[in-house]
This record gives C-alpha cells, sequence and structure tokens, in this order.
C-alpha cells in the first residue's frame, strides 16, 4: 500500500505560523485546522489571499493545513506563504512567477518592543514644563 507523498512547508508571518501539507492532485481540497477554507477564513478576501499561488500557478491538489498563533491577517499571509513555498518545491519552474508576486517574501514586520521608560516603544511620557 503506497501513500501519496506530501511535500511539508512552513509559512510564517508576524506570530502566526503556517505547517502546509501539499499533494498534487486533480481537485481541490483545502483543510484548515481541520476546517474547510469558507468556514475558517469566511471574508472573501482572506480566501482569495489563500489561494493566490494556487491559482497563479494554475495547479489543484490537496493542501492540510495546522496554523497558530497571530491574528487572522497574520494566518492568512502565513498560510499563503507555506502555499508558495510548497508549490515551489514541488516545481522550481514556478519560482520566478510566485516570487514577482511577492508570496515567497517572509514579511518581517512585527510590532516593536516596549521600551522601559516609555508608554509604548517609540511614545513616551506627556512632558511639562512645570
Amino acid at each position: 500500500m503506497a501513500t501519496a507523498k506530501y511535500i511539508e512547508t512552513v509559512g510564517r508571518r508576524k506570530t502566526a505560523s503556517a505547517r502546509v501539507r501539499y499533494t498534487a492532485g486533480s481537485k481541490l481540497s483545502m483543510t484548515i485546522n481541520g476546517k474547510t477554507l469558507e468556514s475558517y477564513f469566511p471574508i472573501k478576501e482572506h480566501q482569495a489571499a489563500v489561494m493566490a499561488p494556487l491559482t497563479l500557478a494554475g495547479v489543484m491538489g490537496t493542501i492540510t493545513v495546522v496554523v497558530s498563533g497571530g491574528g487572522v491577517n497574520g494566518q492568512v499571509e502565513a498560510v499563503r506563504h507555506g502555499i508558495a513555498r510548497a508549490l515551489i518545491e514541488e516545481d522550481s519552474t514556478r519560482r520566478t512567477d510566485q516570487k514577482k508576486a511577492g508570496y515567497l517574501k517572509r514579511d518581517p514586520r512585527a510590532k516593536e518592543r516596549r521600551k522601559p521608560g516609555l508608554k509604548k516603544a517609540r511614545k513616551s511620557p506627556q512632558w511639562s514644563k512645570r
């Protein structure tokens, strides 16, 4: 009994981390944390962002994602990053298109840490002359 080989990659954004398992196939099925794409990300823009690497490459397959941490938008971008990495691992000729679209870049922007003596990362307490 031979099981289908899958490709496992990791996508990250802010504090969100997504483990993506991709198996090439003739029809598309996606589960995220045991739910369908539509039930986990009900907003259409989020669904389109997750599907963007697949539509760009024009491929189908079975995708299983386990995502944790961060907020909804961070999770969406982490899943997109992981899917794009999996597609590249399967076929390296897709790299130029995915890279040009910006799906392979691990966006490093995250919230800056709070410094002592300040209210927030850079906001200082109100100053009074007297």
